[in-house]
């Protein structure tokens, strides 16, 4: 029973991703490439591997402009897959889209697949969508409703939805999202797997907040808030633990992280993807990936875990390391890119160094992750993450960068430390 046939992919609105600004002013966070390939990609690329999933759903609150569109082209030309983009007519919430487009959720649903898969877009891991199929089948015989959870310290645990459940169990006892004192240390990690019957659910609370006078907008649902608190109840809610790598995508710095993970996927499942040592080529040190158009100088170093987009140019004498550079950006000879994100059409001249600070998680806490903290810490101080150069920002001869964020088209003739340049 409950064959699953889709899967949905919820990639939120403009009014979200503030965090990971300048780079969202140019593309919508989900479309921002890690390794390459869009967030989302990766997403779709995962769903592609259930032989039994036909439509991708991406529901939204973003315009459908023409970025849009060529996505939702190429990734059907590409992995030959039905793939929609639904827009919100308002931000309606984890549920509220969900439940706005239930029809066209179950549309070609039939009485032995009415099961789908729910992703948030910011989640970056290899999904486990098999596994969670199995889950599902042995505790509900392909009935109720899973959610992917993972370990978290206890710190980091009050940031995200908590699910409690017996040691030797799968079934969850309680869920609160974002709980003011520690609660648990597994945590919601953003993938679900849904029966139709989930629909019931929504219906109940949409319900009741249009009941409630006090409630408004009343069509806006949270998932997390409205509807899998309710689901404990039912005895039909099951929780995967996932025991491998898991992060979020919320600023610049998670995006550093993320990019070197699916580099690392790449060495282990798509090795062809990444750049390899030659004679008359570049030094690549560990996991890099190169777009086909971009052109390297054979003295320039890159590596590890580097992306170079489309049409960029590195010049002699370049070194890259832990960065991501965007399509058409230029570093010009001799100059130093660490731990930064170079925007589109940007420029780092001549001996520049453009370096930000590492935002891995603590190495000595098997459960910790990268943290999405303010930019500003209680003093009003820049925290120390990466250094991003929004579209366009041209950086003169000799500069130095550190610590900083700087905003799309903007020239930078003196060297810049824990500032963002407006």
């Amino acid at each position: 029973m409950g064959e699953v046939c889709k899967a949905v992919i919820l990639m939120g609105g403009p009014q979200k991703g503030t965090r990971f600004r300048p780079l969202s002013l140019k593309v919508p966070k989900p479309l921002f490439p890690l390794a390459g390939s869009p967030i989302i990609q990766h997403h779709i690329e995962s769903c592609k591997k259930v032989s039994s999933i036909s439509e991708v759903l991406l529901i939204g609150n973003y315009q459908y402009d023409m970025l849009l569109k060529d996505f939702v082209y190429d990734m059907q030309k590409e992995y030959k897959i039905q793939v929609r983009y639904l827009q919100e007519y308002t931000p309606l919430g984890t549920a509220g889209g969900l439940y706005h487009f239930r029809d066209q959720i179950t549309r070609t649903f039939g009485s032995d697949s009415s099961n789908f898969f729910v992703l948030n877009s910011d989640v970056c891991c290899d999904f486990p969508l098999c596994e969670m199929i199995a889950l599902q089948k042995q505790t509900t015989n392909g009935t109720g409703f899973v959610i992917m959870g993972t370990k978290a310290s206890p710190e980091e645990a009050v940031h995200y939805g908590c699910i409690v459940t017996e040691d030797d169990s799968t079934k969850v006892l309680h869920y609160v999202e974002k709980p003011e004192t520690y609660v648990s240390n597994i945590i919601n990690a953003g993938a679900y797997l849904f029966s139709s019957e989930i629909f019931k659910h929504m219906a109940q609370v949409f319900d009741e907040q249009y009941k409630n006078e006090m409630i408004y907008p009343k069509d806006r649902i949270s998932l997390e808030r409205n509807v899998l608190p309710a689901l404990v109840g039912t005895d039909k809610l099951h929780v995967y633990r996932l025991n491998r790598f898991w992060n979020q995508v919320k600023s610049g710095g998670s995006a550093i992280y993320a990019n070197r993970f699916y580099l690392s996927l790449f060495c282990k499942q798509n090795q062809d993807r990444l750049a390899a040592n030659g004679e008359g080529h570049a030094t690549i040190l560990g996991d890099v990936r190169i777009h086909p158009t971009a052109k390297v100088h054979c003295t320039a170093t890159l590596g590890p875990n580097v992306y170079v987009g489309a049409g960029v140019r590195i010049e002699a004498g370049a070194r890259v390391r832990e960065s991501i550079i965007l399509d058409r950006a230029e570093l010009k000879e001799h100059c130093c890119v660490l731990y930064s994100i170079v925007g589109w059409d940007s420029v780092v001249g001549e001996w520049c160094r453009v370096e930000g600070h590492s935002s891995d998680p603590d190495p000595n806490d098997p459960y910790a992750l990268v943290h999405s903290d303010s930019l500003f810490n209680t003093d009003g101080r820049l925290n120390p993450s990466i250094t991003i150069l929004g579209q366009g920002v041209n950086v003169s001869n000799e500069v130095i960068v550190l610590n900083s964020i700087v905003l799309p088209h903007k020239s930078l003739v003196h060297s810049k430390k824990n500032q963002i340049i407006l």
